[in-house]
């Protein structure tokens, strides 16, 4: 799954630590979703489109296959 959140984060020139402590989550686990290695789970997706005032289909995409 593609997603915006490194974009986003950076707009609010945010750290990923920040980030993780905003969202209650680990550094480690923003990079992983920032490089697409990690796809957050749906309560996390909400929580993360809540705290940038977005839709979760503005922050993640499905990769094309």
């Amino acid at each position: 799954m593609k997603n915006r959140l490194a974009e986003l984060r950076h707009e609010r020139q945010w750290s990923q630590e920040k980030l993780g402590t905003i969202l209650g989550v680990s550094r480690q686990t923003i990079i992983s979703i920032e490089k697409g290695r990690f796809d957050p789970s749906l309560p996390l997706a909400f929580q993360i489109a809540n705290v940038f005032g977005l839709t979760i289909e503005d922050i993640f995409t499905p990769e094309e296959k």
